[in-house]
């Protein structure tokens, strides 16, 4: 593309060149002749003059008086009736341009300059042409030089982008280049960076936390199945198995809830739902590991409370919390429900040193951990309450108290508390 713009802008200079230069050379050229011609003529109206009024004084012409009159290497020749011609100057060679004009005494007066003297000043003129032509060709090189840089650059620069957005690095790189065209496929490219940004990033993180949402319900999943191959109780077997299926129900939930919070977090699907179920289930989902550590888990608070939330997406929440007063905490993790105001709040602490205070409210950022985890339980687990339009905090430090907050449903006989807020 480069050397394209730098032909086309050489022939467009040599053909204006050319149009123009042939024209100027026709002018300058006739130009000069008439300006030796007009000299001319004028030099033998000049001497005519000079003729007459001495012939009208009675003075002598001779040469000598003449030689002075006339200008340097041009020919004249004063024919006087009844004398011989007068010649001033030497006679040119070849081709000549003459003038002759006749005096009022008689005398006829020629005056010759050799041709090649116009030649050469024709040729003077042509060397300048050709020299201004010449630096009218290279300024054009130059110019078009720059300009194919200037416009070839940022093309290749865009390539570039281009073929970096294709190998997975979506990285806008916010240059512009000061042509309008370009600088909007500039923007273009770099909007599109971004959106590909957020798409990688999006699918990462559903990546991330699927892999880290999904192992707390596989974990108690296959601890229900390893109850179920250690027993030959056809009851217990059968008590396990249904256990197994509503955890793999909600194992669907979760897989449903991860997608759909993918797409859209602000999505939700909350329902009016029984608390006190979702605090059972994750109990007795939960003991068997406890008691295999050593440790108890134990509930309190008020009971028979209802919440308005989505029941997978709670049940998912609890189960990280009380995962993580496993794996980190000690002692026995106490589950407690109460009501403030017009929310339902389970707390979950155990007797574990707590977080540590550089962490503090960090610890429900990504990638945030104090125990080389992996950062995600939290921070998801507060995604998933938000969804809601619920929220999980940190009440304490040490010991640790996760308490999370849910919109509470009335109970029979008294005002809705959010039919009263919007009223």
């Amino acid at each position: 593309m480069r050397r394209r713009l730098i032909n086309s802008t050489l022939a467009v200079v040599l053909v204006v060149i050319a149009v123009f230069g042939i024209s100027l050379v026709i002018v300058e050229t006739r130009t000069i002749e008439n300006s030796a011609q007009e000299s001319v003529d004028s030099e033998a109206v000049r001497l005519v003059s000079i003729v007459d009024s001495r012939l009208l004084g009675g003075e002598r012409v001779s040469p000598d008086v003449l030689a002075d009159q006339i200008t340097p290497d041009r020919y004249a020749r004063i024919e006087l009736p009844g004398r011989p011609p007068i010649e001033v100057g030497e006679k040119p060679p070849g081709d000549v341009i003459q003038a002759r004009e006749r005096g009022e005494e008689g005398e006829t007066v020629t005056v010759q300059e050799s041709a090649a003297t116009v030649s050469e000043e024709i040729g003077r003129t042509l060397l300048i042409i050709l020299a201004v032509a010449l630096l009218a060709v290279v300024a054009a090189v130059l110019l078009a030089v720059r300009q194919a840089h200037r416009l070839t650059a940022p093309l290749t620069d865009l390539a570039e982008t281009a073929e970096r957005l294709g190998s997975g690095d979506p990285r806008p790189r916010h240059r512009r280049y000061g042509v309008p065209e370009l600088d909007r496929v500039a923007d273009v490219l770099d909007a599109s960076a971004e959106r590909i940004g957020r798409m990688l990033t999006a699918e990462r993180r559903l990546a991330a936390d699927a892999s880290h949402q999904l192992r707390t319900p596989l974990t108690a999943l296959s601890m229900r199945l390893e109850e179920i191959t250690v027993t030959d109780d056809p009851e217990t077997v059968k008590e396990e198995a249904t256990i197994a299926l509503g955890q793999v129900e909600r194992l669907t939930d979760v897989v449903q809830r991860l997608l759909t919070n993918s797409r859209d977090p602000r999505t939700g699907s909350a329902i009016d739902f029984d608390l006190d179920e979702i605090v059972k289930q994750q109990i007795e989902e939960w003991r068997p590991a406890y008691r295999s550590a050593g440790r108890a888990i134990v509930r309190s608070g008020k009971k028979a409370l209802r919440a308005v939330g989505t029941p997978g997406a709670v049940a998912q929440v609890l189960a990280t919390l009380i995962e993580n007063s496993l794996m980190h905490g000690a002692g026995t993790v106490a589950i407690r429900t109460r009501v403030t105001g017009n929310q339902v709040v389970v707390e979950v602490t155990d007797e574990g040193t707590g977080v540590s205070p550089d962490l503090g409210a960090r610890v429900f950022e990504r990638t945030v951990s104090g125990r080389n985890s992996t950062g995600l339980g939290l921070a998801v687990a507060r995604d998933l309450a938000e969804a809601d339009g619920g929220r999980l905090e940190l009440l304490q430090q040490r010991p640790p108290v996760f308490a999370l907050f849910l919109s509470r449903e009335a109970e029979a006989g008294e005002p809705d508390p959010r039919a009263t807020a919007g009223g």
